[in-house]
């Protein structure tokens, strides 16, 4: 028998609040606002595991190392999520997985770093508003080089582009 309309129309509206999530979070992490990342996380235990950066047990942790390492004017960043995969496990909970793509510039340091890998996600429905559970990213390529005479010729490094 197949779903009735409706479900399938609550189906898409829960999958496409949940790439919202995603995006909000993502948009938070390249505008340092730390309240905005940790809005995106459910209260309580969830389990965050960012390889190098740290494994988590609730968000306000990962929020502080985020502000630490960050949040700061020399260190400008780009996280790009894409090719979702978005499963609802019921109602209330779904898993997801995400390519990502990150770059981060460090005006101070002279370096660059490209990131390439995979976020596993798992999300809940409360108070009907979806928040991430529990997170896990895999680096899968990783490219980090430093932007000096030596190694590149730095043609610009900085959050914005001069114009000619």
């Amino acid at each position: 028998m197949r779903d009735s309309l409706e479900d399938r129309i609550a189906r898409l509206e829960a999958i496409e609040a949940i790439r919202a999530l995603k995006a909000r979070y993502l948009a938070a992490c390249d505008a340092k606002d730390p309240e905005a990342v940790r809005a995106c996380f459910a209260d309580g235990p969830v389990h965050i595991d960012y390889g190098a950066i740290g494994t988590f047990d609730n968000a306000d942790d990962l929020v502080k190392i985020y502000t630490d390492i960050a949040c700061h004017p020399h260190m400008l960043e780009m996280h790009h999520g894409s090719n979702p995969r978005i499963e609802l496990t019921d109602s209330h909970t779904a898993e997801g997985a995400w390519s990502m793509q990150y770059q981060l510039i460090n005006s101070n340091d002279m370096t660059l770093t490209q990131i390439g890998g995979v976020y596993l996600d798992e999300y809940r429905l409360i108070e009907g508003e979806w928040k991430i559970t529990s997170t896990h990213f895999s680096a899968e390529s990783t490219l980090a080089v430093e932007l000096g005479e030596a190694a590149l010729k730095k043609m610009f490094a900085g959050r914005r582009m001069p114009m000619p």
